[in-house]
Order: structure tokens, then sequence, then C-alpha cells
């Protein structure tokens, strides 16, 4: 059975960091790529990071120089550190994972991140 599960969320004030972690399994991790997608309320989902199955990575411009994706094939997880945090980050962080774009993605539930004085 797929399982994408994210964790690592919470309550930070701005200039704070934390680090998201997406554990996967029921399917070859190391041949996936992963991204995390967030969505603030009222807002679209956004991607904003992405990284291949040969660990390149990219990211959304507001986060560039903030946020790092990883990934831990040996752990089939993914992970998301994110600093300099601003309340314009506050949202659902969800994990997402696929084999190419003729296939549909995993996903998990979600991690919310709070962003606030």
């Amino acid at each position: 059975q797929v399982q994408l599960v994210e964790s690592g969320g919470g309550s930070v004030q701005p200039g704070g960091s934390l680090r998201l972690s997406c554990a996967t399994r029921g399917f070859l991790f190391n041949m996936y790529s992963c991204a995390w997608y967030r969505q603030a309320p009222g807002k679209q989902r956004e991607m904003v990071a992405r990284i291949d199955s040969m660990s390149a990575t990219s990211y959304t411009n507001p986060v560039k120089g903030r946020f790092t994706i990883s990934r831990d094939n040996a752990k089939n997880t993914v992970f998301l550190q994110m600093n300099s945090l601003n309340p314009v980050d506050t949202a659902v962080y969800l994990c997402s994972c696929t084999r190419g774009p003729l296939y549909a993605p995993y996903w998990g539930r979600g991690t919310q991140v709070t962003v606030s004085p």
C-alpha cells in the first residue's frame, strides 16, 4: 500500500526554521521524483520545491535561498529545510511523488506550517 506521511510542521515566529519530512512506502522511491507543494487558505496549490531521482533540484522563486529540498533513498524519505520563514509561508505543506509525467502522482495529507509573531 502506497503511503506518504508528512511531519515536522508547526508554529514558528518570523525568521525561524522548520524541517519537514515525508516518509514514503509502497513504491520504488529511488526511481521517483518528489516535490513539496503548499496551499494557503483561499489560494491555489503551488509547487515549492522539487527533487528528481538523480537529486537535481528546483525551487519556486519566493523560496530560493531559504528552502532546501533533499532526499534519503535509504530511508525512502524526502525533506524540506525551511529557513528565514515569514508569514507568507503559512500554508499546508504536502508531499507528492511521481514516476514521471505520464503517471499519476502519489500525495500525502499534508502538514500545517504557521508563521506568526
